[in-house]
């Protein structure tokens, strides 16, 4: 199902189709990309785990009626997945209830690094979150992922110093897009 769609991407459920769930692995399989995530369970090790960590994307979502996911980014011109988008409340300290605030992050496989696909997908996720009264969305940032931090000043992020009141504590750069005051 497709959940936003920009110049250049579509971005939409991951499924269960083979082809999906192998880019999926691909993804989460590797070093360079899962090193900065600092979750559970990564890197994947075993093609088998693509299936699990997708019906958990999809449980924690589940309750949000479709406003918030973690989606794949195709590409409309290949067809080729480049990564993923999320867009979901950030989980507190306990990592378990979560917050107010609301996170939107990317994570792209590195044939699809330098393309630019990683800003369009998430202003293309932020903007439609603050187009439905949300004031703020945050990127958390693991200290030294330079990449991630380029990707957020492009989307027009402030970086606001590091905050570890979400995902258990953990101190993360923190960057946030506050929606215009109407009128100003």
């Amino acid at each position: 199902m497709t959940v936003l769609t920009t110049q250049r991407l579509v971005l939409r459920e991951w499924t269960e189709d083979p082809a999906d769930l192998a880019r999926l692995f691909d993804i989460y399989s590797r070093p360079e990309v899962t090193r900065w995530l600092g979750a559970p369970g990564l890197p994947l090790t075993d093609p088998a785990q693509a299936a699990d960590r997708l019906a958990m994307w999809r449980e924690r979502h589940a309750g949000h009626g479709g406003r918030y996911g973690t989606w794949a980014i195709e590409v409309r011109d290949t067809g080729v997945v480049a990564g993923t988008v999320l867009l979901k409340p950030l989980p507190g300290r306990d990592e378990s209830v979560p917050t107010e605030d609301i996170e939107v992050g990317w994570h792209l496989h590195p044939d699809s690094w330098g393309h630019g696909y990683a800003t369009e997908a998430a202003r293309a996720a932020a903007a439609r979150e603050l187009a439905a009264g949300t004031r703020e969305v945050y990127a958390v940032v693991a200290p030294g992922n330079e990449a991630s931090m380029a990707v957020a000043r492009r989307l027009g992020m402030t970086h606001v110093g590091r905050r570890s009141d979400w995902y258990g504590g953990e101190s993360l750069e923190t960057l946030v897009l506050t929606a215009p005051v109407a009128g100003a």
